[in-house]
């Protein structure tokens, strides 16, 4: 986890990275769910299971960067906080996505991608505000 007294972003800038970092996790997640449904023809519920931890990787060092401004070393034990907080987000975010296309099955997937992210969206900042890089 993050070192308590470590530099802070603050007001804008601190928004600004956190719309930033989860803009890329979202666009990672958003083209590799794409780019397999079209190239494997699988269906969107196991391609989002490959491009979940492809965006979570993304958004790791985006956030550690850009939103909290951490300046320490990267570490394990930061990832696998993190990747805790992540994964019950995508938990909620995966729930939410495959509830929409089986109530909604002519839903385009990047539709139901991007409601399901923005409920999880919440969830997964104040996990990471207040647990990874407190």
């Amino acid at each position: 986890m993050a070192e308590e007294g470590a530099p802070r972003r603050s007001g804008l800038a601190h928004w600004l990275g956190f719309l930033i970092s989860g803009g890329a996790a979202f666009a990672t997640d958003a083209a590799v769910l794409e780019a397999l449904i079209r190239l494997t023809h699988w269906s969107p519920l196991v391609c989002r299971l490959i491009a979940i931890p492809s965006a979570m990787l993304v958004g790791w060092q985006m956030h550690r960067r850009f939103t909290f401004a951490v300046r320490t070393p990267a570490t394990l034990r930061e990832f696998l906080t993190f990747a805790t907080v992540g994964w019950s987000a995508s938990a909620v975010n995966y729930g939410i996505f495959a509830g929409l296309l089986l109530l909604f099955p002519g839903l385009a997937p990047v539709v139901a991608l991007t409601l399901s992210s923005a409920v999880a969206m919440v969830w997964s900042y104040l996990g990471y505000r207040f647990h990874v890089f407190r």
